[in-house]
């Protein structure tokens, strides 16, 4: 429960699936009351052990699907008719900006990595996100959007159109520029449950995670934000020493402590029928 007055901050596991040995670090962290939501990447050839490591997970962690279109195979027909292989990031984010992406494909993609979620896990996600941020993409997302607006229960859709710093400037600034502010206001436009922040963008290669998040909880709006991070005893992946150490902190007394020292507490932050475009 959060104490009175404090700011909530979800904090958001990433890339369950892409590795072994994230998952079951989501699940012990969770145990542990240090994580509020993971997200999941389902055409990862890890899907299906993640998937039974996370049925140990508490009921309170949300589960959510990592929208991938940049690393692995398609899941779907349709798309391995365009890509055999996704992408890498570079090109799915020129694509977009071109209004040259199989758009149709990427449809029929999004409700098989969808589907590969529900059968796994017996329930649809209950957030939507992308990795590298692709579902805010021009053309992608109003293919997320127009597609959850079906659903019998729509799901909450991961805000990055509000990065506050510090650090990561550019990085930031690409994220929201390349479609993370028309993002935004969509949600807002739909009435789509989001973070009203979101923050953890870094490079992966700095080392003092703990004055990175110590910065990140003092740029949290009043109003509450998420943390999106990628912990994991991971190998064989090209971050994994970040994911260690973003592990090692995120189990520590020393995360607690920065918490209490924030006034911030762990639990959801998705803003439901937002009026701002926060």
């Amino acid at each position: 429960m959060s104490a009175p007055g404090a700011r909530v901050l979800g904090v958001c596991a990433d890339d369950v699936g892409l590795v072994d040995g994230i998952a079951e670090t989501v699940v012990d962290l969770a145990a542990a009351g240090r994580l509020s939501a993971a997200s999941c990447l389902t055409n990862a050839l890890g899907w299906g052990r993640a998937a039974a490591v996370l049925a140990r997970s508490p009921a309170s962690l949300e589960l959510g699907l990592h929208f991938n279109l940049s690393e692995g195979v398609p899941l779907s027909a349709a798309l391995r008719a365009h890509w055999p292989t996704l992408p890498g990031l570079a090109r799915v984010l020129a694509g977009a900006h071109l209004r040259r992406l199989p758009l149709a494909a990427i449809g029929a993609e999004f409700d098989a990595q969808v589907d590969a979620f529900t059968a796994a896990l017996g329930r649809a996600p209950a957030f939507i996100d992308g990795h590298q941020h692709v579902h805010a993409l021009p053309g992608v997302r109003e293919v997320v959007l127009d597609a959850i607006a079906a659903w019998p229960e729509a799901p909450a859709v991961r805000n990055t159109g509000r990065l506050p710093g510090p650090g990561a400037a550019f990085k930031r600034w690409v994220i929201e520029a390349s479609g993370g502010r028309a993002l935004q206001r969509a949600l807002v436009a739909r009435g789509i449950a989001h973070n009203r922040a979101l923050v953890g963008v870094y490079d992966f290669i700095a080392t003092d995670y703990r004055g990175l998040v110590q910065a990140w909880l003092a740029a949290e709006p009043r109003d509450g934000g998420l943390l999106f991070c990628h912990p994991g005893d991971a190998a064989g992946d090209a971050i994994a020493a970040a994911r260690r150490r973003e592990a090692a902190y995120l189990a520590s007394d020393a995360f607690a402590a920065d918490l209490a020292a924030a006034g911030v507490t762990v639990g959801a932050t998705w803003a439901k029928r937002s009026s701002s475009a926060g």
